[in-house]
């Protein structure tokens, strides 16, 4: 092992890994650009995260390799970024790869001036030359040539592609209305449906859960005339309930298919994809009342409190997708080892169920565990019985690393999917996960004097300005809370930060909010002092994780219409219109923020329930629960929060009991109908206004 780096002073999971490469790295900040300067090198930068199969590829064969880490020592300075930590840093230089056509992927290496300006990169290298492939080897040789002999021109392309994605940050050209980039999405994702897999395109195969948010929320929007997005959906769900992509014993999702059919995932587990999905299943639950989806859920939250779930409740990024320094090895069966775990008669129905054979669909003749056939209710009595012996014995394996960084933005994406889940499905214990978790990012990365939220806590340190992401998903977790635990704090505290976000991070001049802070304001309200990306950007893409506008746009819409705050419903039409003129002819790129434009088409819907916790309460509470309601909330008034609720929505603290008995009254854009207190009353007046949409 080499002697430590600068990297051995971090926190992150990732640089640690690469703490004790021969490579001289740094991380990301001004010492290592002042060296650039002084020693008039260019720079190397390498983005990846943890739990990346290709970045633990690369880093034994090529900056643990003396020859190569020589290389890069004498002729660079290197640049080690976390893009979960640093994602401002990796959008604006993943973006400036895809504009130059060098394509785009962890890990992503990236050659830069001095100044910060990209001239040539790329993703995975080998570390010599094959099959077509260039070597770092000689990509180290060739681009120190070209710093020595066209120096000129190098920083003149770099300065360009600066200046393009620069310009990505303003308005388009687009004259598109709302309504327009809504049909268009929708024929996008109806056109890249796979209909006899489900899910979009061919493989690699992602969830792409944002796709189902949107078609979901389009049906819902005209129920008789949009069948078909609804049967899209729920194909989807069924097709990856039964895949290789579920972990089909420890319950949760893998990040993605390599095949057309779902079957053989990249075995890596990201605690974004749990939240994502868990949306998603708990949507199709509401949608279908489905046990199946509801199944699937529960699995979710099983493997996210068993094994991303901090002592005090934080949630953990991720798992890898390796173990052993094999891909999948923690997670593959023989039939040998479940005769040695189970009895003959349980061994068969796993294997005739999970589809475990002799020959396999793996590599080494193993089987990815995946619903080959739909069990009886005898067989299925048998699966979850033997779960548990299962899971014993896959537990004594040595384990894939565990990236143990918690995130402001992804845990705000498990705290919402947790309080909806609870709600939806009646498991108290999810609302109670989620307010430990949402505790933990109020009281350890937030800054309690300026109230600006930081992006990442490990092992006592919260480091980093918060970026739009963790502002919107954070908001989005606490509206979800109020919503299930009806606790006014939680609405304060989402109005809190969502005003600390649009002081931040807002544009005043287009419209819409930047990814991150400007230059200068790193370090501002006691946060460690980071050094910003070259350039503010404001994302364009619904990809793997949400884009930051996408949520902090619904995010604004709703608090406007919980709160009657103008100002925030004008800034949420100044986001969807700032991003129509950019979507235009590409509305699916965005379908999350498109699915905001039909909710602010909807009327503002309202169910308000006034009374204290009992029996007639829960009853009226369970009515709206029931169903898929994606454009009304429902707001709980007790004696105890009827003044602290008045400050915010003081529609609904106004609205009084009849007869000291639980009343409900269901309000479009504020104005209430007359009270109901039971629960059949008030199905039928939900009813009625969805008719009356």
């Amino acid at each position: 092992m080499h002697a430590p780096n600068r990297l051995a002073r971090e926190k992150s999971p990732y640089l640690l890994q690469h703490a004790h490469n021969p490579v001289d790295w740094f991380p990301w900040g001004e010492e290592a650009f002042a060296r650039a300067r002084a020693e008039d090198k260019p720079i190397f930068l390498s983005i990846g995260y943890s739990t990346c199969h290709w970045c633990h590829v690369m880093e034994r064969e090529s900056f643990e390799d003396a020859h190569i880490a020589e290389l890069l020592n004498a002729h660079y300075v290197c640049i080690k970024v976390d893009r979960e930590e640093r994602p401002d840093v990796d959008r604006v230089y993943m973006t400036a790869m895809q504009a130059m056509r060098m394509g785009g992927g962890w890990p992503l290496n990236v050659f830069l001036t001095p100044e910060r300006a990209p001239f040539w990169g790329g993703t995975y290298f080998p570390p010599t030359s094959r099959r077509g492939m260039p070597g770092m080897d000689e990509i180290l040789a060739r681009i120190h040539g070209a710093w020595l002999e066209q120096r000129e021109q190098i920083e003149a392309g770099g300065a360009q592609v600066l200046d393009l994605v620069r310009s990505l940050a303003t308005p388009g050209e687009g004259e598109e209305s709302r309504d327009e980039l809504i049909a268009q999405c929708a024929a996008a994702l109806t056109r890249t449906y796979d209909a006899a897999e489900g899910g979009f395109g061919g493989a690699p195969k992602f969830p792409s859960t944002v796709n189902l948010h949107f078609l979901l929320r389009w049906w819902a929007a005209d129920p008789a005339t949009r069948e078909p997005a609804h049967a899209m959906v729920t194909h989807q769900l069924a097709a990856m309930r039964a895949g290789g992509i579920h972990d089909q014993l420890g319950g949760g999702f893998h990040r993605y298919s390599t095949d057309r059919e779902w079957l053989v995932p990249h075995f890596e587990k990201m605690l974004y994809d749990q939240a994502l999905i868990l949306d998603a299943y708990v949507d199709g639950w509401l949608v279908t009342r489905d046990e199946r989806w509801a199944e699937v859920a529960r699995g979710i939250v099983t493997y996210v409190r068993r094994d991303l779930t901090s002592d005090r409740g934080a949630f953990f990024c991720g798992e890898d997708a390796d173990s052993e320094g094999e891909e999948g090895r923690f997670y593959v069966w023989t039939p040998a080892q479940l005769a040695e775990a189970l009895s003959p008669d349980d061994a068969r129905v796993v294997a005739e169920h999970w589809g475990v054979t002799e020959l396999g669909n793996f590599e080494h003749g193993t089987s990815i565990l995946n619903l080959v056939r739909e069990p009886s209710s005898e067989a299925a009595a048998t699966l979850a019985r033997v779960r548990d012996a299962l899971l014993a014995v896959r537990s004594k394996r040595v384990r894939p690393h565990l990236d143990d960084k918690v995130l402001a933005a992804w845990n705000g994406m498990m705290i919402a999917a947790l309080a909806r889940g609870a709600r939806a499905l009646n498991e108290p214990s999810w609302a109670e996960a989620a307010v430990r978790a949402a505790e933990f990012v109020w009281d350890e990365l937030r800054d309690p004097k300026s109230g600006a939220l930081l992006r990442r806590w490990r092992e006592g340190e919260a480091k980093g300005a918060g970026q739009l992401d963790d502002y919107a998903h954070y908001a989005r977790g606490c509206v979800e809370l109020f919503v299930t635990t009806h606790d006014v704090r939680w609405l304060e505290r989402a109005v809190a930060v969502t005003d600390v976000m649009l002081e931040r991070l807002w544009d005043d001049e287009h419209g819409a909010c930047f990814e991150s802070v400007a230059a200068g304001l790193e370090g501002a309200g006691g946060i460690a002092s980071d050094v910003a990306a070259p350039v503010r950007m404001k994302d364009g893409f619904d990809g793997a994780e949400t884009a930051g506008n996408s949520i902090a746009a619904h995010v604004l819409l709703r608090l406007a219409r919980l709160t009657s705050r103008e100002d925030l419903q004008v800034k949420a039409d100044r986001t969807l219109d700032y991003h129509a003129t950019r979507l235009a002819g590409s509305a699916w790129a965005m379908p999350q923020l498109v699915a905001a434009m039909i909710e602010a088409a909807q009327p503002a819907g309202h169910v308000v329930v006034k009374g204290e916790r009992s029996p007639e309460r829960e009853s009226l509470l369970a009515v709206y629960d029931s169903k898929f309601r994606p454009f009304q909330d429902r707001i709980v008034v007790e004696d105890a929060s009827r003044a602290a609720l008045a400050a915010l929505a003081p529609f609904a603290a106004s609205l009084p009991s009849r007869d000291g008995r639980p009343t409900a009254y269901v309000c479009v854009h504020h104005r209430c109908r007359l009270p109901v207190q039971s629960p059949d009353e008030l199905a039928a007046e939900l009813d009625s206004q969805g008719e009356n949409r």
